[in-house]
């Protein structure tokens, strides 16, 4: 405590949140309450190292079909976000201000776009986290852990938020990590379809179907 309180009144006179340092015991305990965004079949804390929270978005895809946060996606994660405390502060920031916590939704810049670049011009603190699509939190995947870790997350993320699998594929590039990857595709494409045609993801409707 004595330590927060020195290095606040050590800070610069018009340090903003994002100079002051996070509370790790106030992240610890909000990361906890978190949990409970797991019972939500629409959200997915896929990965609480890499800071991961990903948003349903559909059952099947199409290798032309785009990858971005639609609005109902956007809408839906807000609202299940307020009740931990988060408000919007930006059409792309959530904020939890006493933990020092943010959500950062990473703008979608073309349709052409690479699900692999999605956080390249997005950077976040370590406290912070990245709210993404099941495809882009796979790329996260990829380029973060080994062939072995990342398929099985891939697969347990899967039974959960089925992703595209066909784009992912298309935007592979020739690097190591990616090429040694490209050889789990066939295996996921079967878990996937075992998975959405199965109880209970059969029956789950894409966010935008609501609105219409």
């Amino acid at each position: 405590m004595l330590g927060r309180i020195a290095a606040f009144f050590s800070a610069p006179a018009d340090a903003g949140a994002d100079d002051l340092p996070a509370d790790e015991t106030r992240v610890g305990e909000l990361i906890e309450r978190m949990a409970v965004l797991d019972r939500d079949p629409y959200l997915h804390i896929a990965d609480r190292s890499l800071k991961l929270l990903s948003v349903f978005d559909d059952l099947k895809y199409d290798r032309a079909d785009g990858d971005w946060m639609s609005p109902a996606m956007r809408k839906h994660a807000i609202q299940k976000l307020a009740p931990l405390g988060f408000r919007q502060i930006s059409g792309t920031v959530l904020e939890n201000k006493d933990a020092n916590v943010r959500f950062l939704i990473p703008k979608f810049h073309a349709q052409g776009a690479s699900p692999f670049d999605i956080t390249r011009y997005t950077a976040k603190r370590a406290q912070d986290f990245y709210l993404l699509t099941p495809t882009q939190t796979a790329c996260q995947f990829i380029d973060n852990y080994s062939k072995d870790e990342a398929v099985a997350r891939i697969k347990d993320m899967i039974v959960k938020h089925p992703i595209n699998l066909y784009r992912l594929m298309d935007y592979l590039e020739k690097k190591p990590a990616h090429e040694a990857f490209a050889d789990a595709i066939g295996h996921l494409k079967y878990v996937q379809r075992e998975a959405v045609e199965s109880e209970p993801l059969c029956r789950r409707r894409s966010l935008g179907s609501f609105m219409i």
